[in-house]
């Protein structure tokens, strides 16, 4: 029975993006191709239940290239790796596929060039993040990190008029536009990079969490806690105006006491979440009165990526 009032407004688009999904087929495919087990390196994209559905597939995840048997296929995973990683995977004779995001290949490549340029490259981002060590990687000795506005002050260059800035792809748009207004307030000369790297598919998740979270008393996003651009959505929420945000991988982690008082449920994912985990949300939520569901629909994507050419 419909409770009066009580909806659910939901975000889109949410859920996979074009690199997620790419990396998910980049394993499944490998494993059609080669058997088990396919190595992977690092999660293939930061999602517990993915890695865990992929896991009973054949997939076996390590964190270090030296866990990875000689003459093995090991794949990097969505988030890039370093050079340094290439090389360890020559050494150990193994056969490496490499899943990157194309988009997070892009920030690399504009690393090299900067840094063959001989720029002083400030990298936005957080510190211990895949993506930004795999980034960092490209060009330690011309990469200094900047973790947030606060991080500002104690930026040095050699040269004020060779500086440029690059972010991690998972930011939250507005704290990064922070950050690089505080270093434009430090290094006027500052460049910024020739197109924009924090990815379409974080700024329109980001964008559609927006346009509801001044509605929404609650914000539900489904995603994993090492998940940067999952955490950034609750942040996101937060500002924008809900009473309150919660993470949660499944909807089982969902507390009742968050309802209470609350008329208007917003619901998301971040982009590395099955559209199953929201419909299990969804019918949380139906089953305590949330039945009513509306769209925010803030952009419609239709990026897709080829697989790496060994699979394809």
């Amino acid at each position: 029975m419909k409770a009066e009032g009580k909806k659910v407004l939901l975000a889109a688009p949410r859920g996979f993006c074009a690199g997620v999904v790419r990396a998910i087929r980049a394993v499944e495919k490998a494993l059609e191709k080669y058997g088990a087990p396919i190595y992977v390196r690092h999660e293939i994209v930061h999602n517990k239940y993915v890695v865990q559905t992929l896991e009973k597939k054949g997939a076996v995840f390590v964190e270090r290239t030296e866990e990875v048997p000689p003459g093995n296929i090991v794949m990097f995973s969505a988030h890039g790796v370093a050079p340094v990683v290439h090389e360890e995977a020559a050494r150990g004779n193994l056969k490496a596929i490499d899943a990157t995001c194309p988009l997070v290949t892009k920030v690399h490549k504009e690393a090299v060039r900067f840094a063959q340029e001989d720029y002083d490259i400030l990298l936005i981002g957080h510190e211990g993040h895949e993506e930004v060590i795999g980034t960092s990687g490209e060009a330690p000795d011309h990469i200094t990190l900047v973790d947030g506005p606060s991080d500002v002050a104690k930026v040095e260059v050699r040269d004020e008029s060779k500086v440029v800035w690059l972010s991690q792809t998972t930011l939250s748009v507005d704290e990064t536009m922070e950050t690089v207004d505080a270093l434009k307030e430090k290094f006027p000369q500052l460049i910024s990079p020739p197109s924009d790297d924090i990815c379409y598919a974080t700024q329109n998740r980001q964008l559609a969490v927006k346009q509801m979270g001044a509605e929404a008393e609650l914000v539900i996003v489904v995603g994993s806690r090492n998940s940067s651009n999952s955490v950034r959505l609750v942040e996101v929420a937060k500002l924008a105006g809900s009473r309150e945000a919660y993470l949660v991988d499944f909807a089982s982690e969902i507390d009742e006491a968050w309802l209470e008082g609350v008329t208007t449920v917003g619901v998301t994912s971040g982009a590395s979440v099955p559209e199953s985990l929201v419909d299990q949300v969804l019918e949380w939520l139906a089953d305590r009165g949330y039945n009513d569901v509306e769209t925010i629909t803030a952009a419609v994507e239709q990026q897709k990526f080829a697989l790496p050419r060994e699979l394809s």
